[in-house]
């Protein structure tokens, strides 16, 4: 059975960062292109910054102690890709100081997860099997 992560997600919740408060306040409610973002939320062993399930794109906001947590971060990312999901990892500093180029950013990323193949048309009548 895995590890219930609910009470540390919820004390994360109430304790985020000035950069995470900043980008919640710009992914919260959809009002980034109508889509779904949650903030400090579970998957598998791990508590996510902010996740679009409909993308399946998370999003990590990284402060100074992650330049010495390279290799941690690494395994949890390439353990999230593993699951189907795509990590972005911002800088703090940036968040706080391009929230625009920030947000540039996401909107391309998840554009991109969210284009599939087109399907293909149904087979004109003489070809059906």
């Amino acid at each position: 059975m895995p590890i219930s992560l609910t009470k540390p997600a919820k004390q994360l919740r109430r304790n985020l960062t000035d950069a995470e408060r900043l980008l919640w306040r710009h992914l919260r409610a959809k009002q980034l292109h109508g889509l779904k973002f949650r903030r400090q939320e579970q998957i598998g062993p791990y508590i996510v910054d902010f996740i679009c399930y409909e993308r399946g794109i998370i999003i990590e906001a990284d402060g100074g102690q992650h330049a010495l947590e390279i290799e941690k971060d690494e395994e949890r990312s390439q353990w999230l890709n593993s699951q189907g999901y795509m990590v972005l990892r911002l800088w703090n500093n940036d968040v706080l100081t391009n929230i625009e180029g920030v947000l540039e950013t996401i909107i391309m990323q998840c554009n991109q997860a969210g284009e599939a193949p087109p399907l293909p048309g149904p087979l004109p009548r003489g070809e059906r099997e």
